[in-house]
């Protein structure tokens, strides 16, 4: 009796007799099976077909089976190839699977033997392209769309990441909380070549020093009271992959001898054990505190904090980045009302004012969250002011120094009333900034962290002339 398996396969042989007896067993399994009687056919199939198994004859006049092999595996890596070889060709097999082959069936061979090295093919190529469907899936999910913002100083974040995320340099990323340090942790690992490893992460502000440890390193059996078994740490099981310290200023002082010991050697001993066991690790470490403080302070050791500071990522808070809001409003709506099934909302003008107003001292964290309350609670059909804001509306100023947000005229449609309210940010924040060094758009544009092009770029749009006045 066949199995069921789903799955796509393509028969080469350049005998159609063959061709015609191995789509009848095939096909009996279960298996969808299409045939090619050349190379140059098999080819041709590959390159348009979706195919997970492919069975070829090695030795075929024209476009060998050795030539299928290596187009089958440059157009799909996910694709399992198995050659046919005639007898005594063993030498030319093996070169074969060292070319990729996922295996291969010496002559004569009975259906059995296809039926199994088909199948364990077949096996292997569904996992494989699952796999690769789920780390796709992880990618959008954490990857560097869940990080929004157009900004200039996003948009020097965007440009670091990329520089380094393909190197397995230690990454240091400060910011205040709720910024969004993971969402950059993220971002680092998803787009380096460990990607297909675990990113695991690790809070060390949330543990005592015992605790950490064992976290950190594991611990043997017996190690201290309630370790009833053996413990893999997080660097084991970081291994191959990018381990993530949030908030890495809090770790006690003998933990951190520790840390730097293991990123100096690169192995790791088990709290209570005695055996040091290599990992392979990228490390990314996250922290709100100021670090050269502590060091000065004592708190922090100099040395791990220039190993941890290779390279620094500064993510900026919401308040230096207000043009972004409006987009991660937008971005927080959506996602939210995809998340709790509920219809999208959109904000009133004057609550988008408000927004882009208002001060978030919990940053992006604390936008979203406020987002998120709003779509659930608010009563009507878009959201208003009281809605996000609540019991802080009557604090709730929406004069802030620089630069202040307004809108004309209030305007129908979120998307208008975002494009009003961004434009009159970035017109009021250019503004101030030519005035602050005396319409010196060099001096202006180093202060905000601009390049000197973009900023005349958006002078020209905004109609800013160069004594600073809109």
């Amino acid at each position: 009796m066949g199995s069921t398996m789903n799955g796509r396969i393509l028969v080469v042989d350049d005998e159609k007799a063959m061709v015609l007896a191995l789509k009848a067993v095939l096909s009996k399994e279960g298996y969808h099976v299409e045939t090619a009687n050349s190379g140059e056919e098999a080819l041709r199939k590959i390159e348009t077909g979706d195919f997970h198994v492919v069975v070829s004859d090695l030795s075929m006049g024209g476009i060998s089976g050795m030539q299928v092999l290596e187009r089958a595996r440059a157009v799909d890596p996910d694709l399992a190839v198995i050659m046919i070889t005639a007898y005594g060709s063993e030498k030319t097999a093996v070169q074969a699977m060292k070319l990729g082959a996922s295996d291969y069936l010496p002559k004569p061979f009975d259906n059995d033997e296809l039926r199994v090295v088909v199948r364990k093919a077949m096996e292997n190529a569904l996992l494989k392209r699952d796999h690769r469907r789920l780390l796709r899936q992880v990618q959008d999910s954490y990857g560097f769309e869940q990080i929004v913002g157009r900004s200039e100083n996003m948009r020097r974040v965007f440009d670091n990441i990329e520089k380094v995320a393909d190197t397995d340099v230690t990454v240091l990323i400060r910011g205040e909380s709720g910024t969004g340090k993971e969402l950059v942790a993220n971002a680092l690992h998803y787009r380096s070549p460990r990607r297909s490893k675990p990113m695991v992460k690790m809070n060390c502000a949330a543990l005592s020093r015992e605790l950490v440890e064992s976290e950190l390193f594991g611990h043997e059996r017996g190690a201290f009271t309630g370790a009833v078994a053996r413990r893999e740490g997080k660097f084991e099981a970081a291994d191959g992959g990018t381990l993530f310290l949030d908030e890495v200023g809090d770790m006690p002082l003998e933990t951190q001898a520790k840390l730097l010991r293991a990123i100096q050697e690169k192995e790791v001993e088990r709290v209570g054990g005695n055996q040091a066991i290599k990992v392979d690790v990228r490390l990314i470490a996250a922290t709100n505190h100021d670090l050269e403080e502590a060091v000065r302070a004592g708190r922090f050791r100099e040395d791990l904090y220039y190993r941890l500071r290779v390279v620094e990522l500064v993510i900026p808070p919401l308040q230096e980045r207000r043009e972004d809001i409006p987009l991660l409003v937008e971005h927080f709506l959506k996602r939210a009302a995809d998340h709790f099934h509920r219809p999208a909302k959109p904000l009133s003008a004057e609550a988008l004012q408000a927004c882009v107003a208002h001060s978030w001292p919990g940053n992006v964290r604390e936008l979203r969250s406020a987002v998120e309350q709003a779509l659930l609670l608010s009563p009507g059909n878009e959201i208003g002011p009281a809605d996000l804001f609540q019991g802080e509306l009557k604090q709730l100023s929406l004069q802030v120094d620089a630069p202040a947000a307004t809108i004309d005229g209030m305007p129908s449609s979120f998307r208008e009333a975002k494009d009003h309210i961004v434009q009159a940010f970035e017109r009021d924040f250019l503004t101030q900034a030519l005035r602050r060094n005396g319409g010196n758009i060099t001096k202006a544009a180093e202060e905000i962290g601009m390049y000197r092009q973009n900023f005349q770029q958006k002078m020209r749009e905004l109609g800013i002339t160069v004594d600073g006045e809109a």
